[in-house]
């Protein structure tokens, strides 16, 4: 019979049993622990007050024993407790705060959103002064630690060493727990300081980690985990500062950690592969030497080399053979090994290291129950390791980091943190294509370009896109999948794991397996419909650009040094007056643009293509004696370098724009999607002008910018205006959705530490990026940014075209037109006039008409101005159709 006082005696025992192991690790007391809760909770009578909690404290016993043993059955069981007892409690209830769930970190990211759910929940219900308190805010911050790693948000490591340090600071000296807290905030150091790298937060890691491992005592189940997480803080400094005792120390911090763990302990993989590790930085020092070309005895003096290699070729494969086939470290002990045995073939050239290396660089590179985020970054690793060393095979490794992008910028976290993690992802796509290209894989270059850059605006493309493709086989799951995709591009209740799912349900019907799948390079070569389309990769001594004509795609390579060309681009990044951009622009001529225009045939076109260009003749619309346009596809030549304004400004017929019609495009995919607005109506334009911004200072050039729009709208089309007070961020967007075309005549701005929040100053605030790409603004025409910086990129994400015209571009403007850095307040109403003027006439925007427009209106700044004013007319731009 269930009652009397049994189960309480069974729960003290219970308790007591968890203390003694916490105290000695002694395995048969976390056994016993389990034992006796689960006989109390079997004793506890239905209903009873401490029902939840008896539920609570056994799925903490199976908690510590996977800690121990590492058991996937029991965080299972103690995952299931933690729900089950949470069930029991309504919000509100004291009892909650009794409470110890238990979440799995290793699979669904909403698991850990239930973990720090449930444990604020359970500390906030707990009293100031409560025994308990630091033991809830260590928990909530391990979770928030978990998700951390996981989704890699800085918040959450910033929560987790505010959860970690309130522990600290309510535990008394002397506490057992004292040393856990420690060493719990070491970590999280650890962790910002290889997030941030302050130098700062390497030392805090070091001090607490030097403190928990002091405070614990001989024999403590803890002590080899301690030794082990000083020894990642002090290869951490050794790799910043190169002090080679830091290394020692790492190295003994590693092998005392190693001899301290016990044969079986789940740890031990680990303990291996952390002293691998650090006898692998021997051998790296050994390979800096090697390549500045010191001698072969001061080689041996530095290190002992070879001896290093055979102790982490050891540590690597035992840590190997002990990991089990469903660890989520396993992928990592692979990557290991396959550096391990790289490293054994270069020493030897034996084929059965290289074949090793290779297999265990594809187990490590595959997704499992790691985190995705590691598997990308061993493939990745993996892949620049093969750009260097060809037997290694590039192709197939880039294959498998380009297929493993959208795992690691995952849909389901938040734009900056895609950004940030774009940001790690070192140039991917720009690796990528060089090694297609080194390899004449062309078609395949231009695919991994389209596919790797701008990731986090293809992303928010394909939520935006139809699916009325998918309507006739199967309306439910369409109807479904455009609700779940609408949601997430609002960042509403939308489930990333829920969108993911229907996609590969739809991708399951016949005739449908390319549904939503990125384009092929058969259908990207269309985006030439108007004219070439020119993209050009840059990396390391290779400069590439793939020319693409109507149904074809050619490789011209250049003779450009990328080095070269960064080096020099950079000056441009703080705009003229320069005294190098003259140089600057006459290497982009002589290096990258006239050999391109040559391949194509362009320098041979008909004298009035030049003759004509500086004369006021250009502006009677003979569009026969035009350029013909050409589009730029680049990673960074639009942050850096200004191609559409290449030439050689002291020798005759030697500027881009005597032979072209310049104009950028983010992605191809972009300029495909960009098609022109085809209205039965004339279109209608919407001015926004802001002459006097609170805050800012006065820009009374856009009175006469409007002027000039009001002048040629007149009697042709619809016209309204927004200007100052009226020009609210909610009245412009909403304008934005009843207009066909959009002039923003204002101040505007680009944040680098937060891309998404560049933006327009109006008078009520900022207009930013996240909230114009929020709208899918459909049917629309030209939008014109007459406001400073509105195409200046990031130079830290070059691939990802994060900039206000480019978010007009996808947020549903075919064709938009930009400035790179400031412009004159009195060229702006200029060069606005001469583009509407040409616009207005018949309100023709495709084609092409738009770029054509701003061509003609720059050549009459430049003869206006000078020619070598470069900061008065090379920051305007065209990007789009």
């Amino acid at each position: 019979m269930k009652g009397g006082a049994d189960h309480e005696d069974l729960h003290e025992q219970a308790e007591s049993c968890l203390a003694r192991f916490r105290r000695f690790g002694n395995l048969d007391d976390i056994d016993k622990a389990i034992e006796y809760g689960a006989r109390a909770l079997d004793l506890t009578p239905s209903g009873h007050p401490s029902m939840s909690s008896r539920i609570s404290w056994l799925g903490v016993y199976y908690d510590e024993r996977y800690r121990r043993l590492g058991n996937l059955d029991d965080i299972n069981k103690s995952m299931e407790c933690g729900v089950r007892a949470l069930e029991l409690v309504s919000e509100n209830d004291p009892e909650l705060s009794g409470i110890h769930p238990s979440i799995s970190t290793h699979g669904d990211p909403a698991d850990l959103e239930k973990s720090i759910e449930y444990k604020s929940r359970a500390l906030d219900l707990t009293p100031d002064g409560h025994p308990d308190l630091p033991r809830r805010h260590a928990a909530l911050g391990g979770s928030y630690s978990d998700r951390y790693r996981r989704m890699g948000e800085l918040a959450d490591l910033e929560k987790s060493i505010e959860c970690d340090s309130r522990a600290l600071a309510l535990t008394p000296d002397g506490h057992p727990d004292l040393p856990r807290w420690y060493a719990a905030l070491g970590v999280s150091y650890s962790d910002r300081y290889r997030r941030m790298g302050d130098p700062a937060d390497l030392e805090k890691s070091i001090e607490y980690k030097s403190r928990a491992l002091a405070l614990t005592p001989d024999g403590h189940p803890d002590l080899p985990h301690r030794h082990a997480d000083l020894g990642v803080s002090y290869t951490y400094r050794y790799r910043r500062m190169g002090e080679l005792d830091d290394l020692n120390k790492a190295i003994e911090c590693d092998s005392r950690a190693l001899a301290l763990t016990p044969d079986g302990h789940p740890d031990l993989p680990h303990r291996h592969a952390d002293l691998g590790a650090s006898y692998t930085i021997d051998i790296d020092a050994w390979e800096i030497q090697l390549t500045s070309r010191r001698s072969h005895t001061d080689r041996y003096q530095l290190m002992g080399e070879l001896a290093d290699l055979e102790q982490s070729v050891q540590c690597y494969s035992r840590a190997l053979a002990l990991t089990p086939h469903d660890h989520p470290d396993l992928p990592t002990r692979h990557f290991d090994w396959a550096t391990s045995c790289h490293h054994q073939y270069q020493l030897n050239a034996h084929p059965s290291h290289l074949a090793a290396s290779l297999h265990s660089f594809r187990k490590a590179s595959q997704l499992s129950a790691a985190s995705p985020r590691d598997v990308f970054h061993n493939a990745f690793r993996w892949a620049k390791l093969a750009s260097d060393h060809t037997y290694l095979n590039p192709i197939e490794a880039f294959r498998i980091v380009i297929s493993l992008l959208p795992h690691f910028i995952w849909l389901g976290a938040t734009t900056a943190q895609r950004y940030h993690d774009l940001s790690s992802a070192d140039s991917v796509a720009v690796r990528a294509a060089s090694a297609a290209i080194r390899s004449s894989e062309h078609s395949l270059a231009l695919e991994w370009l389209e596919h790797a850059r701008c990731i986090v605006w293809s992303q928010t493309l394909m939520l935006r896109s139809p699916v009325g493709s998918l309507t006739p086989s199967d309306p439910l799951l369409a109807s479904r999948l455009q609700s779940v995709a609408q949601q997430l591009h609002h960042a509403s209740s939308g489930s990333p794991r829920e969108y993911s799912d229907l996609l590969a349900q739809a991708r399951s019907l016949s005739g449908l397996e390319l549904f939503l799948q990125p384009a092929k390079a058969d259908d990207l070569i269309r985006a030439a419909r108007y004219g070439p389309v020119v993209v050009v990769n840059c990396h390391q001594s290779d400069c590439d650009a793939l020319v693409i004509l109507p149904g074809q795609v050619h490789i011209h390579r250049t003779d450009a040094a990328n080095q070269g060309l960064r080096e020099r681009g950079f000056h441009l990044m703080n705009p003229p007056p320069d005294p190098d951009v003259g140089a600057v622009l006459a290497g982009l001529w002589k290096d990258l643009v006239r050999p391109v225009l040559d391949h194509l045939g362009y320098l041979v076109r008909p004298e009035k293509y030049t003759t004509r260009i500086h004369t006021k003749a250009r502006y009677v619309g003979r569009s026969h004696e035009r350029p013909p346009s050409c589009h730029m596809v680049s990673h960074w030549c639009v942050v850096i370098l200004p191609l559409h304004a290449a030439g050689d400004y002291d020798q005759p017929r030697s500027r881009v724009f005597d032979y072209v019609i310049s104009s950028y495009t983010p992605t191809l995919t972009a300029l495909l999607s960009s098609a022109p607005t085809v209205a039965n109506r004339p279109p209608q334009v919407l001015a926004i002008g802001q002459a006097a911004t609170p805050g800012r200072s006065p820009l009374q050039g856009t009175v006469k910018e409007l002027e000039y729009l009001r002048t040629h709208a007149q009697s042709r089309l619809a016209y309204a205006e927004l200007t100052d007070s009226q020009a609210t961020t909610v009245a412009v967007l909403d304008a934005m959705e009843q207009y066909d075309w959009v002039h923003l005549a204002c101040h505007a701005h680009q944040n680098v530490d937060d891309p998404t929040k560049s933006g327009f100053f109006l008078h009520d605030g900022t207009l930013d990026l996240a909230a114009i790409t929020q709208r899918s603004f459909r049917n629309k025409g030209p939008a014109f940014l007459s406001a400073c910086q509105t195409a200046t990129g990031d130079a830290k994400l070059p691939d990802e075209a994060i900039h206000l015209a480019s978010g007009m571009l996808m947020a549903g403007y075919p064709s938009v037109i930009a400035s790179m850095w400031s412009v004159v307040d009195e060229d702006a109403p200029f060069v606005a006039d001469k583009v509407y003027g040409r616009l207005m006439k018949d309100g023709k925007v495709g084609n092409g008409e738009a770029g054509k427009a701003l061509h003609e209106a720059v050549a009459g700044l430049r003869e206006k101005v000078g020619e070598k004013e470069f900061g008065r007319w090379v920051p305007y731009i065209h990007i789009g159709s």
